[in-house]
């Protein structure tokens, strides 16, 4: 099967009867890590929601909430600030949607982005969302382009721990779906697209230039065009082999921004801003943040260190995650970018 129907698959089953996230589960995102992250998303949102002329009826909405750790941390600073929106989550995993309840009580849920309200500004954040979404793997072959493909192991291979299945290239050809770009790139080449990621910026873009509003997307990925599997796969917080526990670990792929960039451009989004987490953060305040929290509670004034380091240094979660951010209908650019040409 291709490589895109193992992953969506897999994460089907994955995500359907458990929560994942902290310690106890498979993985932490920023959100668990410290209260600041969520408080910087809000901040960032309610300083475009002022600078909009404070739109009465502009909703918030999150796409794959975990836990609502980042929209209950958010929607504190947007409510201090006069902004109380209405709060629609788009999730898919029932065991989520059940934490989500009793954190954001009230809350709207929907299985995807294209139920959301369509009449009313729209303020919306994605947080390692994009990242979980299958991706489809092409690779150049002697014979041309061929998809990555999901095979059983060889039988001289059944016995060897994590070998029930491996790569193999398709037999149909594909050179018509590869970009003019990787047209003639050597023999072993392989590059991903993310055919989810791209209808639902596509969805996205048509929303912001009709509703008005901006959306701030955060993963780990690239914003300029790169070649090379990114798929890896996360079980108890260490990384596994993809192919070794199907429905078990979560399977992900770095998100390719540059290709998501094009689509909001093409379809007349005219505010787009990509940078790294770690300068995200420190553009939009969070050192003050910080200094704020380790003056009122000295005690966790090292913990406090701890998790800012971790959110923005480089060698941590700083410059492996970028964020990603668009508005339109009117809406003005968003903080913590610089300007764009």
């Amino acid at each position: 099967m291709p490589v895109a129907r193992f992953m969506g698959e897999s994460n089907a089953r994955y995500y359907a009867a458990r929560d994942p996230l902290g310690a106890a589960g498979d993985f932490v995102t920023a959100p668990d890590i410290s209260q600041m992250f969520g408080e910087m998303v809000g901040l960032w949102l309610v300083d475009l929601w002022v600078r909009a002329g404070r739109p009465a009826d502009a909703i918030y909405a999150e796409l794959g909430p975990g836990r609502g750790t980042l929209a209950r941390d958010a929607l504190r600073v947007m409510r201090g600030q006069g902004l109380e929106p209405q709060v629609h989550l788009v999730e898919g995993s029932p065991a989520l949607r059940k934490v989500q309840g009793e954190a954001l009580p009230g809350a709207a849920f929907h299985d995807d982005i294209a139920s959301l309200p369509e009449d009313r500004p729209l303020l919306l954040v994605a947080n390692e969302f994009l990242d979980a979404l299958p991706v489809r793997q092409l690779v150049r072959t002697e014979a041309g382009w061929r998809e990555r493909m999901v095979a059983l192991a060889p039988e001289d291979t059944a016995d060897v721990p994590g070998a029930a299945f491996v790569f193999t290239a398709g037999t149909q050809p594909m050179d018509a779906a590869v970009s003019e770009r990787w047209r003639g790139a050597p023999v072993g080449t392989l590059i991903e697209t993310c055919p989810g990621a791209a209808a639902a910026m596509a969805e996205l873009a048509r929303r912001l230039t009709t509703q008005g509003g901006a959306a701030l997307l955060i993963d780990y990925g690239h914003l300029a065009p790169r070649a090379g599997s990114t798929l890896q796969a996360v079980r108890a917080h260490a990384k596994v082999d993809p192919l070794a526990l199907p429905g078990e670990a979560d399977l992900t792929a770095h998100v390719d921004f540059a290709m998501l960039a094009e689509i909001a451009q093409n379809a007349g989004v005219p505010w787009i801003a990509g940078t790294t987490q770690g300068a995200w953060l420190g553009a939009v305040g969070i050192e003050a943040r910080a200094q704020a929290l380790s003056a009122r509670a000295p005690e966790r004034a090292e913990e406090v260190a701890a998790a800012h380091r971790r959110l923005v240094h480089g060698d941590d979660m700083g410059d492996l995650f970028k964020v990603f951010a668009l508005s339109g209908g009117g809406w003005p650019p968003g903080a913590g970018f610089a300007p764009q040409a």
